[in-house]
């Protein structure tokens, strides 16, 4: 498993009616990608659920390196690139991935927290506990899934999960869920990953 995000950050007086209106018209692309585990299409609006921003902010976990490379180079994400800008695409290794208590729910809210991972952390336990954390959230009333990755360039954790109502049982940024493609779920590796 692999997970990529980038985040567009929108002007305070944006008209988020614009990326509502984007999704609904191109979400359904990605709906039979190959490679791909699942893309969400996320937005934070300012002062809604405590976000200082406007921001629109794809998450994806995928299947297979290929199909993000394809995705990346092969025309799909020119279209955001000629809309809004290149943005730093941020790439993580998974770590952990379950599905949650309300799997078969649709997701409405998505939580993502990033975290340093400490200078001087024996590894080994921190990202077990890493792990044993994904298992704890996914099992939470109004989980859809968790999971968690992590970036060895920058030494630090994301951990990301879907909620399907309510308040999410999660800490962390939170987003509206827009619309899911959701391909290669099924096919998402449970669990640690190595």
């Amino acid at each position: 498993m692999h997970a990529l995000q980038y985040e567009l950050t929108l002007p305070a007086d944006y008209d988020t009616g614009i990326i509502r209106d984007r999704v609904t018209r191109v979400g359904h692309l990605l709906d039979d990608w190959d490679g791909l585990g699942l893309k969400t299409y996320l937005l934070r609006e300012r002062g809604v659920h405590g976000s200082p921003v406007n921001q629109y902010a794809p998450f994806y976990l995928w299947n297979t390196m290929e199909g993000m490379n394809r995705f990346l180079w092969g025309g799909a994400f020119q279209g955001l690139v000629d809309d809004f800008g290149r943005p730093a695409a941020r790439q993580w290794s998974g770590l952990a991935y379950e599905e949650g208590a309300a799997t078969d729910a649709p997701a409405a809210f998505a939580v993502r927290r990033r975290e340093p991972v400490p200078d001087g952390a024996e590894l080994s336990g921190l990202m077990a506990d890493a792990v044993r954390e994904t298992r704890r959230i996914a099992e939470a009333d109004g989980a859809v899934l968790a999971a968690t990755a992590v970036d060895t360039a920058r030494w630090e954790l994301v951990r990301f999960s879907l909620w399907a109502h309510g308040a999410p049982k999660a800490d962390g940024d939170v987003f509206q869920v827009l619309h899911m493609s959701a391909p290669g779920r099924d096919r998402l590796p449970r669990g640690r990953q190595w």
